[in-house]
């Protein structure tokens, strides 16, 4: 169903894949938007290990909550801020991309929890994270991507 690597070569590790997903703070989504047109929006997410699921939160409506009620269907893409060799001028970047199914999270208390983890990505200051789950947690939609094909890769820009 999924295609396969092209450049096997460059193929990188499932633990490789999830370190990178668990590491870096937000990829790009993309879904089927209007009229058949793809639209593809950063976001932060949070990877659940236990789970093999990616989650998101946002706001309740807009072009991205509207596409995934049409179609549940989804990619993600993250890749890690790269490295050079010794001595070489070209970035060395790993990527992660995956195909999944994506849909609204109704369990609030799940959406609590994972607010609150994404939050933990990027500050430990835990009475700011309490604040905002205080004053906006109301107006946050989770979202949760079920993983169905997960494939990485090097790729040297040179």
């Amino acid at each position: 169903m999924f295609r396969a690597m092209r450049r096997i070569k460059q193929q990188i590790t499932e633990a490789e894949c999830i370190e990178i997903l668990e590491t870096e703070p937000r990829g790009v989504l993309s879904v089927i938007g209007d009229d058949g047109y793809p639209y593809a929006i950063p976001l932060n997410h949070y990877y659940d290990a236990s789970t093999h699921k990616l989650y998101f939160h946002g706001a309740k409506q807009g072009h991205k909550i509207d596409a995934i009620k049409r179609c549940d269907k989804a990619c993600f893409c993250v890749y890690d801020k790269g490295f050079q060799k010794d001595g070489e001028w070209a970035l060395n970047i790993k990527s992660v991309v995956l195909f999944g199914r994506i849909h609204l999270l109704e369990d609030m208390q799940l959406s609590k929890e994972i607010c609150t983890k994404l939050s933990f990505k990027f500050t430990d200051d835990t009475a700011y994270i309490q604040k905002e789950l205080e004053t906006a947690f109301n107006r946050v939609q989770c979202l949760e991507f079920t993983i169905e094909h997960m494939t990485g890769k090097l790729v040297n820009e040179s």
